[in-house]
């Protein structure tokens, strides 16, 4: 796998990391591609009981699109080259979203610096988000003439609303790592030196956990959003009769009756 992204298992936890620090983590080509095959492979790796996705350097976790890169594109393809410049949305963002969102497993994202355009996109892709202090968030989109790209349209609104989703991509700006704690975009905010290491920890404790279970929960909330309560109520009554059947629920049942630490098998 190409080294514009690192792909590392551990003891059931999947960490990719983007690693282009020197370019603030820009997604060229090579990166992105890699990043999408990476996203994949964790997803489906049986394995794999969570994913923790990060990045390289302390000022940036991606700021998107590498400008440079697409300046290029955009001039081939006005030079007559099928340079395919806008696939890049059905080659590689939509397909590093669904893998990232609808990874049956919990997904963690560890926020070093700027989350701007797809990165940001990336970030709420994931089911959890520590941020560093130090952080800032920007949708960045209209501001280089473009429309939302990489599930933002999707996630955002879920995340702070439809009023302040349109705000923050009618008008792009940076917002800081506090306001994005205080409007639900960071679950948690620790200091930047602090942050690898609180998020493997997290990380770390959920893979450790009922993932059949974690599994459940991301489908039960994403079926939630979109449906009526009724039909809710009818996937929870399906999820659990799932979850209630698993061997895990029944470690955990006789762990708590016993007062010890459940070991929990993901099945």
């Amino acid at each position: 796998m190409a080294d514009t992204v690192l792909y590392e298992v551990s003891d059931g936890l999947a960490t990719i990391t983007l690693n282009r620090p020197e370019a603030m983590n820009a997604m060229n080509i090579e990166a992105k591609a890699a990043l999408r095959d990476a996203a994949q492979e964790a997803a489906a790796d049986a394995a794999v009981r969570a994913i923790l996705l990060t990045a390289a350097g302390e000022r940036a976790f991606c700021v998107g699109q590498d400008l440079k890169e697409h300046i290029g594109l955009l001039q081939a393809q006005d030079a007559g080259s099928d340079a395919g410049v806008m696939s890049t949305v059905r080659e590689h963002y939509n397909p590093i979203v669904r893998a990232l969102t609808g990874a049956a497993k919990p997904v963690v994202a560890a926020v070093n610096g700027v989350a701007a355009g797809a990165g940001f996109g990336f970030a709420l892709a994931a089911d959890y988000r520590i941020v560093a202090d130090t952080a800032a968030f920007n949708t960045s989109f209209a501001g280089v003439a473009l429309t939302a790209d990489s599930g933002i349209s999707w996630t955002l609104p879920r995340v702070v609303g439809p009023s302040r989703a349109a705000d923050l991509l009618l008008f792009p700006r940076s917002i800081s790592a506090q306001q994005a704690f205080e409007w639900g975009i960071a679950n948690r905010l620790v200091p930047q030196a602090d942050l690898r290491a609180e998020a493997e920890k997290t990380a770390r404790s959920l893979a450790e956990g009922p993932t059949l279970a974690y599994a459940a929960l991301k489908e039960s909330l994403a079926y939630g959003l979109s449906h009526s309560l009724d039909e809710a109520l009818e996937k929870e009554d399906e999820l659990q009769t799932r979850a209630g059947a698993s061997e895990d629920h029944r470690i955990a049942v006789r762990a708590f009756v016993n007062k010890e630490k459940p070991a929990y098998l993901g099945r």
